[in-house]
């Protein structure tokens, strides 16, 4: 199958790579010209036949718009797109309407896997058409991880469905992972712990609290054991404060989530072991940037 993908940043370059391993022909666009395969949307409608996939993977917001408002202008009926960012949701049944208009399909897709994709697949959750769902199958099957489907894709329902999902994940991510931080705090601040790195190490089997970002926690804690060159600064991308006024919105009772988006908050005013290790974790699993350490005495 011959896919087009625009956007090669942290996750759309691995994922050109994994589906080229696994047999398609991709056809990349990306600003950088070190990465980009043609020299515009123009060109990479060009290069796909028709009837087309395009996959976007640009960053949430007026570039994803733009990207997809150039293309509802470039691609002919019959074709689809495919948003695999983290778009809101209200944003996905904007553009599947667009698209509508001129016999395009749309569907938007939840991705998770970070950095780590290439290697061990994706996490895929599809908002859309049951007929729009099955022209995608072949990517989705090559971007997931290996095994059952259902273990690792769902049609979670129509536009906007698949982002949701998502949102409501990263949501649960944040609450994850402030747990898992305030954790190590407070076994940074007993005196007694004498081996922190080994304690978590020790949790990575047979413990009810094992998980993938508990052994992304050690492997932060192996590269750098005191957190010293991460400041404790953490941003948030969006679907945290998203999933939080979704749960105003319905009447949801969200507080551990809640609390993580508004510790990151907290952690742009002081200093905190805890957030040290939520920017940690995700720069681990997501390739999200660090903020160095502040000099002593700052």
């Amino acid at each position: 199958m011959h896919i087009g993908l625009i956007g090669l940043g942290k996750m759309g370059f691995n994922m050109r790579a994994r589906l080229r391993q696994a047999g398609h022909e991709v056809t990349g666009f990306d600003r950088n010209p070190d990465v980009t395969d043609v020299s515009s949307i123009a060109d990479l409608v060009q290069a796909v036949p028709s009837p087309r996939l395009l996959w976007v993977m640009v960053p949430a917001g007026d570039i994803t718009d733009g990207v997809i408002t150039e293309l509802a202008g470039l691609l002919e009926p019959g074709d689809l797109v495919v948003d695999g960012g983290n778009s809101r949701f209200t944003e996905d049944q904007k553009h599947g309407n667009l698209l509508a208009t001129k016999g395009i399909g749309f569907l938007d897709v939840g991705v998770s896997g970070g950095v780590w994709g290439l290697q061990n697949g994706y996490g895929l959750m599809a908002g859309g058409s049951k007929a729009d769902v099955k022209k995608a199958l072949p990517v989705l099957d090559a971007l997931r991880p290996e095994g059952n489907r259902a273990d690792s894709f769902v049609h979670v329902g129509g536009v906007g469905a698949g982002h949701y999902a998502k949102m409501v994940h990263n949501g649960i991510e944040y609450g994850l992972m402030q747990a898992y931080a305030e954790g190590y705090e407070l076994l940074a601040a007993k005196d007694i712990i004498e081996d922190l790195p080994g304690t978590f190490r020790a949790w990575q089997k047979g413990t009810v609290v094992r998980s993938w970002l508990l052994d992304l926690m050690v492997k932060a804690l192996d590269e750098d054991p005191g957190l010293e060159s991460i400041d404790d600064y953490v941003e948030d991308s969006g679907e945290g404060r998203w999933t939080v006024e979704e749960a105003i919105a319905n009447a949801v009772p969200a507080p551990a989530i809640t609390a993580a988006l508004f510790a990151r908050f907290s952690s742009r005013e002081e200093n905190s072991p805890a957030m040290k290790m939520v920017s940690a974790l995700r720069n681990q699993f997501g390739g999200h940037a660090t903020k160095p350490a502040k000099p002593a005495g700052s």
